[in-house]
């Protein structure tokens, strides 16, 4: 799978964990213990998401990475 495909996946995923949730940027940064500017970056994927705030939004929305990475749908087509 190439990466920037999975760069899209999770960088729309967390958007959309995070607006189902109804929370702001400043409370998930706040989560992950960072800015909401430095959130905000991992949204439009101007940062890659470290792994440690990964698996914290994992533990946050109880989600698997695979589901935030976009990989679960890959593994059906198979």
């Amino acid at each position: 799978m190439d990466r920037a495909v999975i760069g899209i996946d999770y960088v729309r995923m967390i958007r959309d964990l995070r607006e189902d949730a109804d929370k702001t940027q400043a409370e998930i940064a706040a989560v992950l213990g960072t800015s909401q500017t430095m959130y905000a970056r991992y949204e439009r994927g101007a940062n890659e998401l470290p792994i440690r705030h990964l698996i914290t939004l994992c533990k946050y929305y109880r989600v698997s990475s695979d589901y935030i990475l976009g990989l679960h749908i890959e593994q059906k087509k198979r």
